[in-house]
């Protein structure tokens, strides 16, 4: 009896774990070239040159209006960046780093007297039931979970991300 329940637990177990799927897919398509994120009208695009390869709804900072010049101000930055880090472990899902402060953001913020701030990232949601709701970061770019696996399969180090108003 006991090796007969062992044996049904074990196949239970295997077959639970062969349900669950990794959050790190394997892309094989074309480079990802640059990053566009219109604020305005909540949009993500990735682009092979002048080819657009995916597009994303997106939610931002919980101040979405106008550039970002100092941390804490909810703000998404705005200008050119680069995506200069890689974040597996991240609070929110998965998460691509985008290389906010630069040395003008840096001056805008002293000039106002306050820190620019920084951890400025691409990611997913913290809870599966944000999306939908305002926008909700404190600077980020946000998409769903099942977004942020492809595009950080898609999108590489060293990709530059263009954010405009």
């Amino acid at each position: 009896m006991k090796r007969r329940h062992l044996m049904m637990g074990g196949a239970a177990a295997f077959g639970l774990g062969a349900c669950t799927q990794s959050k790190f897919k394997t892309y094989r398509g074309p480079d990802v070239t640059y990053i566009v994120v219109n604020k305005e009208a909540r949009e993500m695009f990735l682009f092979n040159n002048n080819k657009v390869l995916k597009e994303y709804e997106i939610d931002l900072g919980f101040e979405p209006i106008g550039d970002k010049f100092f941390e804490g101000d909810g703000k998404t930055p705005e200008g050119t960046y680069i995506i200069d880090r890689r974040n597996p472990n991240s609070r929110f899902h998965l998460s691509l780093g985008i290389s906010y402060p630069n040395a003008r953001d840096r001056a805008e913020a002293a000039a106002l007297g306050k820190p620019p701030g920084g951890d400025i990232f691409i990611h997913g949601h913290s809870s599966p039931f944000k999306r939908g709701t305002d926008d909700w970061t404190w600077g980020c770019i946000a998409v769903t979970n099942r977004e942020m696996e492809d595009v950080y399969a898609m999108v590489r180090n060293g990709t530059p991300i263009q954010i405009n108003p």
